[in-house]
């Protein structure tokens, strides 16, 4: 594809079944660049192939779909082109959508209750006279903050103990009703109190000084459940826990398991037979925030109180929500596996049944009554699309990305295996441009490190290989998805066998295909793979250029300034100043001779501007060819959710770099 073709990219949510299974509706949305902004309504999928998917609303972005448990509505968000999203309902069967909530900051999402008469919501809660809640107060002129914690800031966010995630409930109105209608003329003068805006009145349920999360009810909707931090000290560690609070609201207590460690829940969801709470936790070690590469893993735990059960191994296995209740004593959850993303469906006493494996990533699932499941998932050939579970196996329903394939080439990405210098093995890819060859090649390292590669469609790989460029990708040790161990492998050791790995795979591809060109190699990476691309020009100098992208460069600082500084450096790379030179790449920038492009964006709290300057202002000091692209109004998530006019500014930068080192047939700068 080409970076002008970003709009062509249609991506999924999770798919909202009907009760009867009859049907599914999801969200799709994609970059507009006349908007510079992404739209997308809801689609509904009829679990028939043989009918039609359809549009069913024309919001400018609605996201988020659920029924309600009896299937007479359909909830979701809707955001307007300058406003925040806002939960609107509308009948399952047509018409008017209604807006039931006035959040200042948006509703950040939902979960119905039992009795399909009432929803939870998360909403942030700003403090008064800040985030535009007095007119005239600009963000300038708001009065100063005074800072006494570790965790105030959060990437996307901005600033956090001002602007508290709070719990609601909403009761959801009759739809069938006359509207309201707001007096006027005569009846105006009479009635001068009188406001009308069709608007039900939310109650808040949560009002404690941490961010409240993953809300849902009990089977019997008295209470709600969530996840927070609210224990004493809980600014110096990663710890949260399952909190319970009345549904009409009240004290949170702790729902504390006999077996308790210190971990941090990330999910949390009531069985619907009323007997289990599942939840997924990750461990933090006795200090409560070794996070490093840790797996979550699913538990069950009585609703009356007890031992939580581990359903799921975590050595091997690393579950994520959100848990949708598959059964009256199971959930479905997703399992990141090899380069892959699998859904699994496990019950309280720990059968696991796998449903969708293999070369895909699900990005959710959920079951109707009589047992239908609808998947969202993503592969080699599609950004997005439906499919249904029938004796085993997938039905594709949608085509999302039809339009895209009949436009642009899709290269199918390559499976490929190597081994590292100690024997260790290195899973990967190689996506291939069109022809025979001798083709430059772009070695990617991923962000995390704790993530991974898919063979999924990947922008990325896909705009690289239309010009002309063999993308290679793998996951080295550090990487998600192949068991802990090889996670936790560089813990205190970054830089080494990482960068072995990466090597490794890259002399292995080099050697396996005759069509890779092994004197025209370039070096690229964001986040944890700009470090490693820093710290890998430091060490081999056999590129031709390099980008460096968001990177995590320097520990020192990055310790001062970024929202998790206080605690990431000192758990990956260890908090001792020898530590810290032994794996930085500030420490040997004066060993980089690669030219060298920075990217960064103004607004990135996770890699922190000042870590690219700094980079850069060292590589132009030594002499070395080097520019700075900074991006204004982005953070750490450009390349994914950034603008779409600047995700294709940056694409195109990047490929005119390349063009300058390594040009292509394609890709070349003009004479």
């Amino acid at each position: 594809m080409k970076p002008e073709q970003l709009h062509l990219l249609n991506s999924l949510s999770a798919p909202a079944i009907h009760p009867d299974g009859t049907k599914a509706v999801v969200s799709v949305t994609r970059p507009d660049f006349d908007a510079d902004s992404y739209v997308g309504q809801l689609w509904s999928i009829p679990m028939d192939a043989t009918k039609y998917s359809r549009r069913i609303t024309r919001g400018f972005r609605d996201t988020s779909p659920a029924f309600s448990p009896d299937g007479l509505v359909l909830a979701f968000l809707r955001c307007e082109p300058d406003g925040k999203p806002q939960l609107f309902v509308v009948e399952a069967a047509g018409g008017e959508p209604q807006r039931i909530t006035d959040q200042h900051a948006g509703v950040d999402g939902f979960v119905w209750a039992p009795d399909s008469h009432r929803i939870v919501f998360q909403a942030r809660v700003p403090e008064q006279g800040r985030y535009g809640t007095v007119d005239g107060v600009t963000s300038g002129g708001e009065d100063a903050r005074l800072i006494a914690s570790n965790q105030y800031r959060m990437n996307g966010l901005g600033y956090t103990g001002d602007q508290r995630l709070q719990l609601f409930v909403v009761e959801v109105p009759e739809l069938g009703g006359e509207p309201a209608v707001a007096p006027r003329g005569r009846a105006a003068r009479e009635q001068p109190a009188r406001h009308v805006t069709g608007i039900p009145s939310a109650r808040q349920v949560t009002f404690g000084d941490s961010d409240n999360e993953s809300p849902c009810f009990s089977a019997d909707g008295s209470h709600l459940y969530f996840t927070a931090a609210l224990h004493e000290g809980h600014d110096d560690d990663l710890v949260t826990s399952i909190y319970r609070v009345d549904a009409d609201g009240g004290r949170p207590a702790a729902v504390e398991p006999l077996n308790k460690s210190l971990q941090t829940v990330t999910a949390v969801r009531a069985s619907t037979d009323g007997r289990w709470l599942f939840y997924t936790a990750q461990d933090l070690g006795g200090t409560g925030k070794d996070f490093v590469a840790r797996n979550a893993v699913l538990y069950a735990m009585p609703v009356a109180g007890g031992e939580a059960a581990a359903l799921t191994d975590v050595d091997h296995l690393d579950v994520s929500g959100p848990l949708e209740p598959s059964g009256p004593g199971s959930v479905l959850v997703l399992n990141t596996a090899m380069g892959s993303v699998e859904l699994l469906n496990i019950t309280a006493d720990g059968v696991i049944t796998p449903l969708v494996y293999g070369a895909r990533v699900v990005t959710g699932a959920t079951v109707a009554a009589n047992g239908e499941i609808a998947v969202s998932f993503s592969d080699a050939a599609t950004v997005g699309d439906v499919a249904s579970m029938e004796r085993g196996e997938m039905r594709l329903l949608t085509d999302f990305s039809a339009h895209l394939r009949n436009n642009s080439r899709v290269a199918e990405p390559l499976d490929f295996e190597a081994e590292s210098t100690d024997g260790h093995p290195v899973h990967g890819w190689v996506v291939f441009p069109e022809g025979p060859g001798p083709h430059p090649v772009l070695l990617t390292i991923h962000g995390g490190p704790f993530s991974q590669y898919t063979g999924s469609f990947f922008d990325e790989a896909q705009v690289y290989a239309a010009a002309g460029y063999a993308v290679l990708m793998c996951n080295p040790r550090g990487s998600s998805g192949y068991g802990q161990a090889h996670g936790r492998a560089v813990k205190e050791r970054m830089g080494t066998v990482d960068m072995q790995d990466v090597l490794a795979f890259l002399d292995s591809a080099l050697a396996s295909f005759a069509s890779l060109d092994k004197d025209q190699v370039g070096i690229m990476g964001g986040s944890y793979g700009g470090y490693l691309t820093a710290w890998t020009i430091a060490h081999d100098h056999r590129f031709k250029a390099a980008i460096v992208e968001r990177g995590f460069l320097d520990p020192v600082s990055f310790a001062g300034s970024a929202d998790i500084g206080w605690f990431f450096g000192n758990e990956y790379i260890g908090g001792t100043a020898e530590q810290m030179a032994t794996q930085s790449p500030m420490a040997v920038v004066a060993r980089v001779e690669t030219p060298t492009l920075v990217i960064h964006s103004e607004n990135d709290l996770r890699c922190p501007v000042e870590q690219g300057q700094r980079y850069y202002a060292h590589l132009r000091a030594k002499g070395v060819d080097t520019s700075l692209l900074i991006f204004p109004g982005e953070d750490h998530e450009l390349s994914r959710s950034g603008t779409p006019h600047h995700r294709l500014q940056r694409f195109e930068h990047i490929l005119r770099w390349w063009a300058k080192y390594l040009p292509t047939g394609i890709n070349r700068l003009d004479d």
